[in-house]
């Protein structure tokens, strides 16, 4: 499997918004609860700053997305914030890591300064590995900052990255 990345198309809504969906019921590192049809998928991922789409350059099946956004507005516009999904059964292969790094990359060409993780949370192992491998820096810990699918809380840690 080749993977490419590449900006996200309104051709691309059904298949982001269903890997971005799986992320959503497993209900253990995003926080949003809703899930995406076609037609919001298209306007939450053509809202973002960037959105970024992996894909099979042999197949063009869609394995993996992220969406880039500022974290904050005026004096804080500077940081931004993102999320990643790659598609189940695709996991492990270091589809993320192109993801994250195509990232950053992208941020720091549209001007944004610092990259900026709010919650990720602490079971989430494979996230905290990457991230300590691409240097970001843990800000501390969030008690209960994350509310699971099964009702329980768990812990988040913030983290950053100057780009």
């Amino acid at each position: 499997m080749q993977i490419k990345i590449r900006a996200y198309e309104q051709t691309d809504a059904a298949s982001a918004a269903a890997i971005w969906n799986e992320v959503v019921e497993d209900g253990v590192a995003f926080p949003q609860t809703e899930l995406l049809d076609e037609e919001s998928g298209h306007a939450f991922f053509s809202g973002q700053s960037f959105t970024g789409l992996a894909y099979d350059a042999e197949t063009g099946e869609t394995v993996g997305l992220y969406i880039l956004h500022p974290n904050n507005v005026g004096r804080c516009g500077h940081i931004c914030n993102a999320s990643y999904a790659v598609k189940n059964g695709l996991r492990g292969q270091h589809i993320g890591e192109m993801l994250v790094r195509h990232c950053m990359e992208q941020a720091k060409a549209l001007g944004f300064g610092i990259l900026q993780f709010n919650a990720v949370v602490k079971s989430n192992l494979p996230a905290l590995r990457l991230y300590k491998k691409l240097g970001f820096v843990q800000l501390g810990t969030i008690p209960g900052g994350f509310r699971r699918k099964d009702g329980m809380y768990e812990d988040i840690i913030p983290h950053y990255h100057v780009l």
